[in-house]
Protein backbone atom coordinates (compact mmCIF):
# COMPACT_ATOMS: atom_id res chain seq x y z
CA UNK A 1 0.00 0.00 0.00
CA UNK A 2 1.36 3.17 -1.01
CA UNK A 3 1.49 5.77 1.67
CA UNK A 4 0.84 9.48 1.43
CA UNK A 5 3.66 11.80 3.08
CA UNK A 6 6.16 9.10 3.65
CA UNK A 7 8.56 7.40 2.06
CA UNK A 8 8.03 4.50 -0.17
CA UNK A 9 9.67 2.22 -2.49
CA UNK A 10 7.94 2.30 -6.22
CA UNK A 11 8.41 0.98 -9.43
CA UNK A 12 9.51 2.73 -12.26
CA UNK A 13 6.24 2.78 -14.78
CA UNK A 14 7.43 4.74 -17.73
CA UNK A 15 9.76 8.20 -18.43
CA UNK A 16 8.14 11.37 -19.93
CA UNK A 17 10.31 14.31 -20.98
CA UNK A 18 9.50 16.18 -17.83
CA UNK A 19 10.87 12.96 -15.43
CA UNK A 20 9.38 9.41 -14.54
CA UNK A 21 6.09 7.75 -13.48
CA UNK A 22 6.35 5.61 -10.44
CA UNK A 23 3.40 2.69 -9.65
CA UNK A 24 1.37 4.04 -7.11
CA UNK A 25 -0.74 0.90 -6.82
CA UNK A 26 -4.03 2.00 -5.45
CA UNK A 27 -2.96 5.93 -6.17
CA UNK A 28 -1.95 5.50 -9.35
CA UNK A 29 0.51 6.71 -11.44
CA UNK A 30 2.75 9.42 -9.68
CA UNK A 31 4.89 11.78 -11.17
CA UNK A 32 8.42 12.26 -10.09
CA UNK A 33 9.41 15.61 -11.48
CA UNK A 34 13.22 15.31 -13.74
CA UNK A 35 14.97 17.65 -11.21
CA UNK A 36 14.22 14.36 -8.46
CA UNK A 37 15.07 11.83 -10.97
CA UNK A 38 18.60 10.04 -9.80
CA UNK A 39 21.08 9.17 -12.70
CA UNK A 40 20.51 5.73 -15.08
CA UNK A 41 17.39 4.82 -13.56
CA UNK A 42 15.84 2.23 -16.07
CA UNK A 43 12.01 1.31 -16.58
CA UNK A 44 10.81 -1.17 -14.31
CA UNK A 45 13.16 -0.49 -11.27
CA UNK A 46 12.58 0.36 -7.74
CA UNK A 47 13.09 3.77 -6.09
CA UNK A 48 12.96 5.17 -3.31
CA UNK A 49 10.27 8.39 -2.83
CA UNK A 50 8.69 10.39 -0.60
CA UNK A 51 4.95 11.18 -1.75
CA UNK A 52 2.84 14.57 -0.94
CA UNK A 53 0.84 17.04 -2.91
CA UNK A 54 2.02 20.22 -4.68
CA UNK A 55 0.77 23.37 -5.00
CA UNK A 56 -1.76 22.36 -7.52
CA UNK A 57 -3.07 19.47 -5.09
CA UNK A 58 -1.55 16.60 -7.10
CA UNK A 59 0.66 14.09 -5.94
CA UNK A 60 3.79 14.20 -6.68
CA UNK A 61 6.86 12.07 -6.02
CA UNK A 62 10.46 13.13 -4.62
CA UNK A 63 13.91 12.08 -3.80
CA UNK A 64 14.58 15.15 -1.05
CA UNK A 65 14.01 14.29 2.83
CA UNK A 66 11.62 16.59 4.28
CA UNK A 67 12.28 17.58 8.15
CA UNK A 68 9.23 15.61 9.41
CA UNK A 69 7.07 12.72 7.63
CA UNK A 70 3.67 11.97 8.36
CA UNK A 71 3.21 10.48 12.15
CA UNK A 72 7.02 12.46 13.17
CA UNK A 73 6.87 15.71 15.60
CA UNK A 74 9.38 18.59 14.02
CA UNK A 75 10.70 22.22 15.41
CA UNK A 76 9.47 24.29 12.16
CA UNK A 77 9.84 27.34 11.25
CA UNK A 78 6.72 29.82 10.25
CA UNK A 79 7.50 31.62 6.62
CA UNK A 80 3.99 32.73 6.07
CA UNK A 81 0.58 33.32 6.94
CA UNK A 82 -3.17 33.57 5.20
CA UNK A 83 -6.55 33.11 5.73
CA UNK A 84 -6.01 29.54 5.98
CA UNK A 85 -3.36 29.08 8.49
CA UNK A 86 0.05 29.32 9.05
CA UNK A 87 2.52 27.65 6.21
CA UNK A 88 5.77 25.97 8.25
CA UNK A 89 9.14 25.50 6.46
CA UNK A 90 9.55 21.44 6.01
CA UNK A 91 12.24 21.45 3.37
CA UNK A 92 9.95 20.68 0.49
CA UNK A 93 9.22 23.13 -2.30
CA UNK A 94 5.57 23.22 -0.91
CA UNK A 95 5.26 24.53 2.53
CA UNK A 96 3.39 22.42 5.30
CA UNK A 97 0.21 24.22 6.81
CA UNK A 98 -1.03 24.60 9.92
CA UNK A 99 -4.75 25.35 10.05
CA UNK A 100 -5.57 28.08 12.42
CA UNK A 101 -7.87 25.36 14.62
CA UNK A 102 -4.84 23.23 15.02
CA UNK A 103 -2.99 26.39 16.33
CA UNK A 104 -2.19 26.49 20.24
CA UNK A 105 -1.96 30.37 19.55
CA UNK A 106 -1.58 32.26 16.97
CA UNK A 107 1.66 31.77 14.51
CA UNK A 108 4.01 34.47 13.82
CA UNK A 109 6.27 34.38 10.69
CA UNK A 110 9.74 33.84 11.68
CA UNK A 111 9.53 32.04 14.93
CA UNK A 112 9.98 28.16 15.21
CA UNK A 113 7.19 25.63 16.63
CA UNK A 114 7.03 22.41 17.57
CA UNK A 115 4.13 20.49 15.36
CA UNK A 116 3.18 16.92 14.80
CA UNK A 117 2.46 16.01 11.57
CA UNK A 118 -0.15 13.89 9.85
CA UNK A 119 -2.37 13.31 6.66
CA UNK A 120 -6.18 14.62 6.67
CA UNK A 121 -7.98 11.56 6.10
CA UNK A 122 -11.16 13.79 4.15
CA UNK A 123 -8.54 15.10 1.92
CA UNK A 124 -5.56 13.26 1.62
CA UNK A 125 -3.42 16.49 2.28
CA UNK A 126 -0.69 16.71 4.72
CA UNK A 127 -1.23 19.27 7.64
CA UNK A 128 0.63 19.99 10.88
CA UNK A 129 -0.58 20.69 14.40
CA UNK A 130 0.45 22.37 17.82
CA UNK A 131 -1.90 19.86 19.49
CA UNK A 132 0.45 17.27 19.74
CA UNK A 133 -1.26 14.96 22.38
CA UNK A 134 -4.48 14.22 20.72
CA UNK A 135 -2.40 12.36 17.84
CA UNK A 136 -0.41 10.58 20.34
CA UNK A 137 -1.18 6.86 21.07
CA UNK A 138 -3.43 6.33 23.69
CA UNK A 139 -2.32 2.67 23.60
CA UNK A 140 0.77 1.93 26.06
CA UNK A 141 3.48 -0.13 24.70
CA UNK A 142 5.35 -2.69 26.59
CA UNK A 143 8.75 -0.71 27.24
CA UNK A 144 10.87 -2.07 30.02
CA UNK A 145 12.51 0.46 32.55
CA UNK A 146 15.82 1.21 31.09
CA UNK A 147 15.44 0.75 27.69
CA UNK A 148 16.75 3.28 25.52
CA UNK A 149 14.18 5.67 23.34
CA UNK A 150 14.02 8.45 21.14
CA UNK A 151 12.68 11.87 22.65
CA UNK A 152 11.97 15.32 21.66
CA UNK A 153 11.78 17.91 23.91
CA UNK A 154 7.95 19.14 23.98
CA UNK A 155 7.12 21.46 26.57
CA UNK A 156 8.22 22.79 29.79
CA UNK A 157 6.23 22.02 33.30
CA UNK A 158 6.75 23.09 37.05
CA UNK A 159 7.54 19.63 37.37
CA UNK A 160 10.50 19.54 34.37
CA UNK A 161 10.05 18.82 30.88
CA UNK A 162 7.52 16.77 28.73
CA UNK A 163 8.73 14.54 25.95
CA UNK A 164 7.28 13.09 22.75
CA UNK A 165 8.89 9.38 23.32
CA UNK A 166 9.15 7.51 19.73
CA UNK A 167 6.67 9.77 18.09
CA UNK A 168 3.87 7.70 19.68
CA UNK A 169 4.09 8.65 23.38
CA UNK A 170 3.81 11.53 26.24
CA UNK A 171 6.33 10.95 29.14
CA UNK A 172 7.99 13.32 31.71
CA UNK A 173 11.51 13.64 33.07
CA UNK A 174 11.41 15.37 35.93
CA UNK A 175 13.55 18.15 36.98
CA UNK A 176 15.65 15.96 39.11
CA UNK A 177 16.53 13.94 36.23
CA UNK A 178 18.23 17.12 34.11
CA UNK A 179 21.70 17.22 35.11
CA UNK A 180 22.68 19.20 31.87
CA UNK A 181 20.79 22.07 30.08
CA UNK A 182 17.56 21.04 28.36
CA UNK A 183 16.44 23.10 25.03
CA UNK A 184 12.68 22.96 23.67
CA UNK A 185 13.11 21.44 20.57
CA UNK A 186 15.91 19.12 21.44
CA UNK A 187 16.37 15.55 19.82
CA UNK A 188 17.80 13.08 22.35
CA UNK A 189 17.87 9.52 23.48
CA UNK A 190 16.59 9.05 26.68
CA UNK A 191 15.51 5.93 29.23
CA UNK A 192 12.53 4.52 30.41
CA UNK A 193 12.57 5.25 34.05
CA UNK A 194 9.09 4.23 35.52
CA UNK A 195 5.78 2.81 33.70
CA UNK A 196 3.37 4.40 36.90
CA UNK A 197 0.01 2.81 37.49
CA UNK A 198 -2.14 5.85 35.39
CA UNK A 199 0.16 4.57 32.38
CA UNK A 200 1.88 7.84 33.07
CA UNK A 201 5.67 7.28 31.91
CA UNK A 202 8.41 9.08 33.85
CA UNK A 203 11.76 9.50 31.89
CA UNK A 204 15.73 9.78 32.60
CA UNK A 205 18.46 11.46 30.78
CA UNK A 206 20.99 8.73 31.63
CA UNK A 207 20.94 5.29 32.26
CA UNK A 208 19.24 3.33 35.14
CA UNK A 209 21.12 1.71 37.99
CA UNK A 210 24.60 0.83 36.92
CA UNK A 211 24.42 1.77 33.64
CA UNK A 212 24.24 5.03 34.29
CA UNK A 213 27.68 4.31 36.69
CA UNK A 214 29.54 3.22 33.45
CA UNK A 215 28.49 6.13 31.73
CA UNK A 216 29.33 8.54 34.25
CA UNK A 217 32.35 6.37 34.92
CA UNK A 218 33.47 7.54 30.97
CA UNK A 219 32.83 11.69 31.58
CA UNK A 220 34.49 11.07 35.36
CA UNK A 221 37.76 9.41 33.42
CA UNK A 222 37.52 12.19 30.66
CA UNK A 223 37.34 14.86 33.37
CA UNK A 224 40.46 13.91 34.96
CA UNK A 225 42.23 13.49 32.29
CA UNK A 226 41.52 16.77 30.57
CA UNK A 227 42.45 18.13 34.35
CA UNK A 228 45.97 16.57 34.49
CA UNK A 229 44.77 13.40 36.26
CA UNK A 230 43.59 15.38 39.96
CA UNK A 231 40.16 17.06 40.45
CA UNK A 232 39.09 18.84 43.91
CA UNK A 233 35.87 16.88 44.22
CA UNK A 234 34.45 14.45 46.57
CA UNK A 235 31.76 13.29 49.13
CA UNK A 236 31.77 17.04 50.52
CA UNK A 237 31.42 18.80 46.89
CA UNK A 238 28.05 20.72 46.21
CA UNK A 239 25.18 18.66 44.27
CA UNK A 240 24.93 21.59 42.15
CA UNK A 241 28.84 21.59 41.36
CA UNK A 242 28.94 17.86 40.43
CA UNK A 243 26.07 18.55 38.60
CA UNK A 244 27.53 21.20 36.73
CA UNK A 245 30.70 19.21 36.32
CA UNK A 246 29.46 16.09 35.72
CA UNK A 247 26.36 16.37 34.78
CA UNK A 248 24.83 13.97 37.23
CA UNK A 249 23.22 13.45 40.69
CA UNK A 250 25.70 13.41 43.73
CA UNK A 251 24.12 10.13 44.50
CA UNK A 252 25.18 8.45 40.85
CA UNK A 253 29.26 10.18 41.07
CA UNK A 254 29.69 8.97 44.49
CA UNK A 255 28.58 5.60 43.35
CA UNK A 256 30.50 6.07 40.24
CA UNK A 257 33.70 7.04 42.61
CA UNK A 258 33.25 4.32 44.41
CA UNK A 259 33.02 1.72 42.12
CA UNK A 260 36.52 3.25 40.27
CA UNK A 261 38.50 3.39 43.78
CA UNK A 262 37.26 -0.65 43.81
CA UNK A 263 38.78 -1.18 39.95
CA UNK A 264 42.17 0.74 41.30
CA UNK A 265 40.89 3.71 38.63
CA UNK A 266 41.70 6.18 40.81
CA UNK A 267 42.36 7.06 44.47
CA UNK A 268 40.27 9.20 46.38
CA UNK A 269 41.94 11.88 48.61
CA UNK A 270 40.88 14.46 51.16
CA UNK A 271 38.18 16.09 48.75
CA UNK A 272 39.58 15.25 45.67
CA UNK A 273 40.20 12.33 43.29
CA UNK A 274 43.15 11.24 41.04
CA UNK A 275 43.87 9.32 38.05
CA UNK A 276 45.98 6.24 39.37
Amino acid sequence: MTKIGTFNTLRIARQVEFGIYLDGNELGDILMPKRYVPQNVEIGENIDAFIYKDSEDRLVATTETPLAQVGECAMLECTSLNRFGAFLNWGLPKDLIVPYNEQRGRMEIGKSYIVYVFLDKATNRIAATEKIEKHLSNTLPKYTVGQEVDLMIYDKTTLGYKAVINNRHLGVIYNNETYRIVKIGERCKGYIKQIREDDKIDLSLQRIGYERVNDTESVILKKLHENNGRMAVGDKTDAELIKVIFGCSKKTFKMTIGTMYKKGLITIENNSIRLN
